[in-house]
């Protein structure tokens, strides 16, 4: 048997990674026969609505920074590096059938640039994800170290470009139940 459950990190403060290694390991969840998922929720506008986040490119860093500063210096957090050995991927999750109302394209702001409260469109997540993930990939690879998936829930609902941004940057998906209505991306 194997199982493979989902922990959250929201990105909405740094500290977010070294409280759930913390849990992780004083607890000693850690088995040979479980391995485990980050989710990454898109609810960066309820930060932003909150003034918890000035920009979505802080989301990212939260999220992120704290992964690549353990890959490049294990000992500065050892709970971590103990806690990242356990994880296969990370996941993107929301509703997706909820519109943005914006386009990704080489137009769209940086991340540092997106001072609105609304939320970035699905694919302008996934970009962000997929790019984050593969740069922490190669460095850890180039370490010895373990690395991770990309496995964004994807094509439950919304729209079919979702599910074209999955297929062009994703490890596989979650769902996929509209590959139904488009037989060219199946």
């Amino acid at each position: 048997q194997h199982a493979e459950p989902r922990l959250s990190i929201y990105g909405r403060s740094p500290d977010e990674w070294s409280k759930l290694s913390s849990w992780f390991v004083c607890n000693r969840i850690h088995c040979p026969n479980m391995t485990w998922m980050i989710q990454v929720p898109r609810i960066y506008d309820v930060f932003r609505s909150k003034n918890f986040l000035p920009h979505f490119g802080k989301m990212l860093e939260n999220i992120f920074m704290p992964v690549f500063e353990a890959t490049i210096n294990p000992q500065a957090d050892p709970e971590l590096s103990v806690f990242l050995k356990h994880i296969t991927g990370f996941d993107s999750v929301d509703d997706e059938s909820k519109h943005s109302g914006h386009m990704f394209s080489s137009k769209s702001p940086k991340p540092q640039e997106w001072t609105l409260e609304k939320n970035p469109s699905y694919t302008y997540y996934a970009y962000y994800m997929y790019a984050n993930i593969m740069v922490l990939n190669s460095l850890r690879k180039e370490r010895g170290m373990n690395t991770f998936l990309f496995r964004p829930h994807c094509g439950e609902a919304g729209a079919l470009t979702h599910l074209m941004t999955a297929f062009m940057i994703a490890d596989d998906i979650s769902h996929g139940l509209n590959l139904k209505k488009s037989p060219v991306l199946q």
